[in-house]
């Protein structure tokens, strides 16, 4: 254990910096460092671990209850899409007109959504009626589940070249 005083002089002669590390600890501990060098690293570290996180978006899908299966089709597609990037997406049924006397039908096709997708994506809020629309979110699936949820490919085995030549 040094004094104060003995650790800034041989950190002075070694070039280098006497940091504080825990100040609230009897007595305190400092540690015989270069600074400059330590917050070099500890801000490429912190951009390294944002460059790697998503930002999760909301996307939106719309729909109208009397859609035709090609056109579902290429909307759920979208909403695959958005999944696999890691995105939540927010389905909306607008009705219009009469079509507000048969709300069955849009949450038919919520239903059918949510079947659909299963295999990607888990509901984060059920439908819901807002007026003239009718609303749902979901969300994809954790990364461990979906690795699960896929089989394993299947091995190929090839046999063993044989050792005599010609």
């Amino acid at each position: 254990m040094l004094t104060t005083r003995e650790a800034l002089t041989l950190a002075q002669s070694k070039g280098l910096d006497l940091v504080e590390v825990s100040p609230t600890a009897r007595p305190p501990v400092c540690r015989i460092m270069d600074f400059g060098k330590f917050k070099y690293e500890q801000n490429r570290r912190a951009r390294k671990a944002r460059k790697n996180q998503h930002v999760m978006h909301l996307k939106e899908v719309k729909m109208r209850p009397k859609i035709d299966d090609h056109d579902y089709d290429f909307k759920l597609q979208h909403a695959r899409a958005f999944l696999a990037e890691r995105d939540k997406v927010k389905f909306t049924v607008t009705f219009r007109g009469r079509e507000m006397a048969h709300q069955d039908i849009g949450r038919q096709l919520i239903e059918r959504i949510v079947t659909d997708l299963a295999d990607v994506a888990t509901v984060e809020q059920f439908a819901r009626s807002e007026g003239r629309t009718l609303t749902m979110v979901v969300m994809p699936k954790p990364q461990q589940q979906l690795q699960q949820a896929k089989p394993a490919a299947p091995r190929v085995e090839r046999p063993a070249a044989s050792g005599a030549e010609s």
